[in-house]
């Protein structure tokens, strides 16, 4: 199976969606313990959540589960939540910190380097490469990168998670504007909760890409799994009616994002 599944579009708006495939190789997943092999933390249905919303975007999506490696960590391995409880490139624990491993069936330093090579640079090889394009098309672009979890995880996280959470690296990722306009979406949108910069700042993705100065600004949005699904639980059911009600708000933001995309190129020319 390919790792990557890329659809080209014209906007100056890119969707990542490193966490929403489920392939898990043969022998990787007869290594895997009964209870990783139901692959709980997968980013469930969120590559169906933001279909057409903006018709031109171009998607890049990884089609292999973060089990097998992490798309969205640094392939050196170091932690993007330096002190706080989180999981690495190759995960051993899940986001309850349970195993996921056999017993002696763990990842080593030679399956890591094979997975880099067979998947986490593939994923991001094609990501580059589309920025590239679409930076070559307008002169800018808006990396917007797509996640979900569960709204309450205590190995993570105390209490519950706000539905929104926008993750720029403390402002680091894009221009004031971006933040901004898309805290002001979520923060007016009725019966929902959000935060900038709160327990989740933007994964390796936002930060490896976010270049503001070369006209390459990142955001990650993690949503709480309860605003889309029947419950955060097996068999993680698409809730269409929830998912409707924030179609809405996730459309405002990404039609936000190419507009404030295209007035910068305006300015440019």
């Amino acid at each position: 199976m390919n790792p990557v599944e890329v659809v080209q579009g014209t906007s100056p708006v890119i969707l990542g969606l490193p966490h929403t495939g489920t392939y898990v190789p043969d022998e990787i997943a007869a290594r895997l313990n009964d209870e990783a092999c139901k692959l709980r933390d997968t980013d469930w249905h969120v590559h169906e959540l933001y279909q057409h919303l903006l018709p031109n975007a171009t998607t890049v999506r990884a089609t292999f589960h973060r089990y097998v490696i992490d798309a969205n960590r640094d392939p050196s391995g170091r932690s993007l939540y330096p002190g706080q409880n989180t999981t690495g490139l190759v995960p051993t624990t899940d986001f309850d910190n349970q195993p996921l491993w056999r017993d002696g069936a763990g990842p080593d330093d030679r399956d890591v380097a094979k997975r880099i090579a067979a998947f986490h640079r593939p994923y991001h090889e094609a990501l580059a490469a589309e920025i590239e394009r679409v930076n070559a098309l307008h002169g800018v672009v808006v990396l917007y990168d797509c996640h979900s979890i569960r709204s309450h995880c205590p190995f993570l996280f105390e209490g519950r998670l706000p539905d929104f959470n926008i993750g720029t690296d403390n402002g680091r990722t894009c221009v004031p504007d971006v933040e901004q306009a898309i805290a002001g979406i979520c923060a007016a949108a009725e019966g929902y909760t959000s935060v900038v910069n709160g327990r989740f700042r933007g994964g390796w993705t936002t930060r490896h890409y976010g270049r503001p100065d070369e006209g390459v600004h990142a955001i990650q949005m993690e949503l709480a799994q309860a605003t889309h699904l029947e419950s955060e639980a097996l068999p993680f059911a698409y809730d269409a009616a929830k998912a409707e009600r924030l179609r809405v708000h996730l459309r405002a933001i990404l039609e936000r994002l190419e507009e404030i995309a295209l007035s910068m190129k305006g300015e440019k020319e």
